[in-house]
């Protein structure tokens, strides 16, 4: 069996090339065949229930495609345990822009120089944001996290009422405000405290 592994972390990823759809598309030009499974996580949670499902169910024959080397792992510590599970139960891992890595001193060099500068970019990266962040919190008008999102407090109130003596639903007044759950709920207790509702 052919599986096409395809992930992105965050929305922001789709300007560099991989997008799901242009993941999916690259292992399909190659493996029209392969079974493609699609998985979209924060990497702040650092958890892959579907890939580590494909990592368990993977047999003698199989292959697993992805497109580049930090699809598959992003750090040292855990590709190369991952990669010997597959080398242990006769998997082949195919990243499409280096090649089939094989259990050979040269597959396992390569395969450690490359998890090794994948590790090495990411820290950097976080090094910048962390150090940008430093900087910008310098200037007093700076705000940690997204900006509060401005709505209509007039409707708000109306919608609230009209949620409480359950003339629509909550689902109703987040889709007329343009809320999610969380958002909603934060705003209600805020207006809550604010009028002394109990």
């Amino acid at each position: 069996m052919i599986y096409g592994y395809c992930r992105v972390s965050t929305k922001g990823q789709a300007l560099y090339g991989n997008s799901l759809e242009e993941q999916k598309q690259q292992i399909l030009f190659q493996y029209p065949n392969a079974e493609i499974i699609v998985e979209a996580y924060t990497a702040y949670k650092d958890k892959r229930p579907l890939f580590d499902e494909l990592i368990s169910k993977a047999v003698e024959g199989d292959i697993i495609v992805v497109t580049k080397l930090d699809r598959f792992c992003r750090s040292v510590t855990k590709g190369v345990p991952t990669l010997n599970e597959l080398y242990s139960k006769g998997v082949k891992l195919h990243i499409l822009n280096m090649g089939i890595i094989e259990n050979t001193p040269i597959g396992n060099l390569l395969f450690n120089v490359l998890q090794s500068f994948a590790q090495f970019e990411r820290d950097m990266i976080v090094e910048r944001t962390t150090n940008g962040k430093e900087i910008a919190r310098m200037n007093p008008n700076y705000k940690e996290g997204k900006p509060r999102l401005e709505i209509d407090s007039e409707l708000f109130e109306k919608l609230y009422y009209k949620w409480k003596s359950k003339n629509i639903t909550a689902v109703e007044a987040m889709s007329q405000l343009g809320l999610k759950p969380n958002t909603f709920y934060r705003r209600v207790g805020d207006f809550e405290r604010m009028r002394g509702i109990m």
